[in-house]
């Protein structure tokens, strides 16, 4: 599944880091979901504050497994220039722990005439605002449980000489890690207008019955489901939670709107839909997959340069036709090759909605009303 959700404002938050690094900038802050702490780390601001220390923060701890939080902050606390520790926005000790740590990633600053100036970023939905107003003990930045609620740069000075600069939650134009775009949707990182909820859900449960199965089990009084597949399983979930049509028939759809809900409310448990080492598996396959694509798309290029001296040969456009039968994605291919912000930001000017979906207190995707039955 390709996920491209790239909101104009996003855009603007680009530019935005691309100036706060011009003006001076001492740490950056990436916030990242700790039920998918490698899915949720942005590549795009990697790129952007390349150089600068950076303090890793696996925020909604208290949804996460425990045991894989734990590697994944010996994951990134193992990486040069960076820190990394679990946090639940809502508990103010260990949020005010990160003063601490970014005061230990730029030793040289301090006092007035050196403050330090920190850059907060991350995903839409991650709970930066409720961090913030959590540091600030007010209300400092606006919060909610819909992807893109802060659209402008903040600055909340949080001591005489610690500046926090907020920014919009952005994610990247592309995700070429596909496991990531299935873990952002069903986190709640990615507007509801972008993904197939049915798609999202049967990709979750897959990883969820291999890892955590007992939990299913559990929650939706089933027996052994070994013998189910994913369709199978998601039916009887919907059946066990009422997603019922008229003849008995499933309603599919509710019942992967269930799921998806359960999961980000907790009501599963713990979980946390990647380690380090699977999410480095996957980066891998991605990174293969995107030197491939372009190798094909630069082929395609040298192939339809027009010759100098009379037209192209029967062998030439014999090889073109052949590959146009099964080639189409490589004009979508060139297209994004040529500016991926181009492409996406019109799919979603306007922040998708979720309908249906319910909410929790961990700035998760709210819709006016749980699913029915739920």
């Amino acid at each position: 599944m390709a996920i491209h959700w790239f909101p104009g404002h996003m855009n603007s938050t680009r530019n935005a880091i691309n100036e706060r690094m011009k003006a001076g900038l001492d740490v950056v802050i990436e916030m990242l979901d700790a039920r998918c702490p490698g899915s949720s780390a942005n590549p795009l601001l990697a790129k952007l504050t390349e150089g600068k220390p950076t303090l890793k923060l696996l925020n909604k701890q208290d949804l996460a497994d425990p045991e894989r939080t734990t590697r994944w902050l010996a994951h990134y606390n193992a990486q040069p220039d960076t820190r990394a520790i679990g946090l639940d926005a809502s508990n103010r000790a260990p949020a005010q722990a990160l003063i601490k740590a970014c005061r230990e990633l730029a030793p040289l600053r301090g006092g007035m005439v050196k403050p330090v100036r920190v850059l907060i970023c991350g995903i839409p939905n991650v709970g930066k605002s409720t961090l913030i107003n959590t540091l600030a003990s007010k209300r400092a930045a606006k919060t909610g449980d819909e992807p893109g609620i802060t659209k402008l740069e903040q600055k909340i000075v949080l001591a005489e000489d610690f500046y926090l600069f907020d920014t919009p939650g952005m994610l990247w134009p592309r995700i070429s890690v596909e496991e990531s775009g299935y873990n952002l949707a069903a986190s709640g990182a990615i507007g509801r207008n972008a993904f197939d909820e049915e798609e999202v859900a049967l990709e979750l449960l897959s990883y969820l019955r291999r890892d955590y199965a007992q939990a299913l089990i559990e929650r939706y009084k089933l027996g052994d489901i070994s013998a189910l597949n994913d369709e199978d399983l998601l039916g009887a979930i919907g059946k066990r939670r009422g997603a019922v049509l008229s003849g008995g028939r499933i309603n599919m759809q509710k019942a992967a709107e269930v799921l998806i809900y359960e999961f980000r409310q907790n009501i599963l448990g713990r979980i946390t839909l990647e380690t380090p080492e699977e999410f480095m598996q996957w980066q891998a396959k991605a990174e293969l997959a995107e030197a491939e694509r372009k190798l094909k798309a630069e082929k395609r290029k040298q192939k339809t340069k027009t010759p100098q001296r009379g037209g192209p040969t029967v062998a030439a456009v014999a090889d073109e036709d052949q590959e146009s039968d099964g080639s189409d994605s490589g004009d979508q291919d060139d297209q994004d090759d040529q500016g991926d912000e181009v492409s996406t930001e019109a799919e979603g000017v306007d922040t998708p909605q979720v309908s249906d979906l319910g909410a929790d207190t961990h700035e998760q995707v709210r819709p006016a009303s749980a699913p029915d039955g739920a």
